[in-house]
């Protein structure tokens, strides 16, 4: 088996390498020297205890937050710092460990929402609806019905996402990442508050994304369950540093996780 640091590795095969970063807020240091990298189709864990440093981590990779040291490698181009906007516009989609979703608009509205940075008509036309603006629309909604029928939640196309259930408004969260049609898509904690058939759910549709669309997914979910089911690879921060990385398998058997993640004396 190739391992995550194999210099070996066919460049071609890396979507996204992280090498020696490090988040400092004030003298807090939230990640020292992390190091690992996702590679192209596959689902890729980010797991360990409460604080140790995973979200701050995937704001790292979508540009919320900037290095204090490190780099960042994303389809070969090496960057410091990137806004969020800016790597969603680069293929990289991401949900949220609280639901950010608009409350008030419909699950369509909110899933067409993810389709905003693909729409080339000029504000004039996309304020009035009118010629190359409604064209489009057209095509992008077509884009939308697609996923809403492939996430099964045809029947609250038109419900406001406040009034769903906290499980359908994941789903709907999740489709408004697909519809950007990401390259690499962040899942924060995506079972976070479900119940087992809600989490079910969640990890079919996660599995069919990465099979069908091939998307390549992070995720940070503290379910080892999950985890274990759905990872090809897992990476394990404890503290800000990196403890672990391997197969399911490896890491599950690792003394260092068994300690700091699952609380168990071997």
């Amino acid at each position: 088996m190739t391992s995550a640091s194999d210099p070996h590795m066919a460049a071609d095969d890396v979507l996204l390498s992280v090498e020696g970063v490090s988040l400092r807020f004030g003298g807090v240091k939230a990640l020292s020297d992390v190091s690992f990298n996702i590679r192209k189709g596959e689902i890729r864990a980010i797991i360990g205890p409460n604080g140790a440093g995973k979200t701050s981590m995937l704001n790292c990779i979508n540009g919320f937050y900037y290095p204090s040291e490190g780099r960042i490698t994303f389809k070969g181009k090496t960057r410091r710092k990137m806004r969020p906007h800016e790597a969603a516009r680069g293929g990289i989609a991401r949900t949220f460990q609280n639901v950010a979703l608009f409350k008030s608009m419909s699950t369509l509205d909110n899933i067409m929402a993810g389709r905003s940075l693909k729409m080339k008509a000029n504000f004039f036309w996309q304020l009035f609806r009118y010629g190359p603006a409604l064209r489009e629309e057209v095509v992008h909604r077509r884009s939308v019905e697609e996923i809403i029928d492939f996430l099964q939640i045809p029947h609250i196309r038109r419900t406001p996402v406040g009034k769903l259930p906290y499980g359908l408004q994941k789903r709907v969260e999740l489709g408004r990442a697909l519809a950007m049609e990401p390259d690499l898509l962040l899942l924060d904690e995506p079972m976070a508050g479900m119940n087992l058939e809600e989490k079910e759910d969640m990890s079919r549709f996660i599995l069919e994304v990465n099979q069908q669309f091939g998307t390549t997914i992070a995720l940070i979910e503290h379910d080892i369950g999950v985890v274990m089911d759905l990872s090809d690879r897992v990476v394990v921060l404890e503290y800000g540093r990196k403890i672990a990385d391997g197969t399911p398998q490896e890491v599950k058997s690792d003394p260092r996780v068994i300690d700091a993640y699952l609380g168990i004396p071997h």
